[in-house]
């Protein structure tokens, strides 16, 4: 099964870039996007239709906001766009399918890097999806969690290590809390299970000249609970094309 997470920064603005020319012709099982920044009104062409999947969206209330959206092949018995959270379902943080043989979601954590008061509501979000994490690890089917977190793990995650440590992002505090969701918890960082070298960024800053410097930051993942059933064959971050100030991060699992 292949599975691809991206962070589209505006579906619309991506499409326009080629990214459905080109998710057409990788044959991924499902496809995780984040900030959509859309209704589903305003998607409903053919240009972001992708033959033989379905897609299902949680939207934020606020328009052009935000946004999570799952394209896959099978239908899912079971749609799920909140995780206990009225606040964040309504900021379109959060969507879950129930496939045959596991669940899937789409996860956008909120960015604190705009002041403190957004930090304090990442912080919130952190705290309230940790017991979504502790009850998820316990279900009879794997679960993958696709999207953009937010947040560094380690010095390996990023290049400019030593100068953003008191930057959102790259916080003791939420490098602390993916040390507990990874090794406490036992979830799998799909991508690094299978990948330590260093220089493998998801994110690059549109100032500068960062993309061409591969000044980047590694904050999208594919997390999995702890699972006998589920493997791990193939990562891949597509870095070809470019779709977003995010590249794809790619996924192959055998079940």
């Amino acid at each position: 099964m292949r599975i691809l997470t991206l962070n589209v920064c505006g579906i619309r603005a991506s499409e326009k870039k080629g990214l459905f020319k080109w998710l057409s012709t990788i044959k991924a099982d499902a496809i995780c996007m984040q900030e959509v920044r859309a209704t589903e009104e305003q998607i409903q062409g053919d240009s972001f239709h992708i033959d033989k999947y379905q897609r299902y969206l949680s939207e934020a209330s606020r328009k052009g906001y935000s946004g999570v959206c799952i394209y896959v092949k099978e239908k899912p018995s079971k749609v799920s766009k909140t995780f206990g959270s009225k606040f964040f379902s309504d900021e379109g943080r959060f969507i879950e399918i129930d496939l045959p043989k596991l669940q899937l979601v789409s996860v956008y954590f909120p960015s604190g890097s705009s002041g403190d008061d957004r930090q304090k509501v990442k912080y919130d979000f952190m705290n309230k999806f940790e017991k979504y994490l502790k009850n998820k690890k316990r279900d009879s089917k794997p679960t993958i969690i696709c999207g953009d977190w937010n947040i560094v793990h380690k010095e390996i995650d990023i290049k400019n290590w030593k100068s953003n440590q008191k930057n959102s992002g790259c916080l003791p505090r939420e490098r602390e809390w993916l040390d507990k969701v990874f090794y406490k918890f036992g979830y799998v960082d799909a991508f690094r299970a299978i990948n330590d070298k260093p220089d493998n960024y998801t994110w690059w800053s549109n100032r500068g000249k960062a993309w061409d410097n591969n000044v980047g930051w590694r904050i999208d993942y594919q997390a999995i609970t702890p699972h006998k059933n589920i493997q791990i064959t193939k990562a891949e971050i597509y870095k070809k094309k470019r779709f977003s100030d995010h590249s794809p991060l790619i996924i192959d699992y055998r079940l």
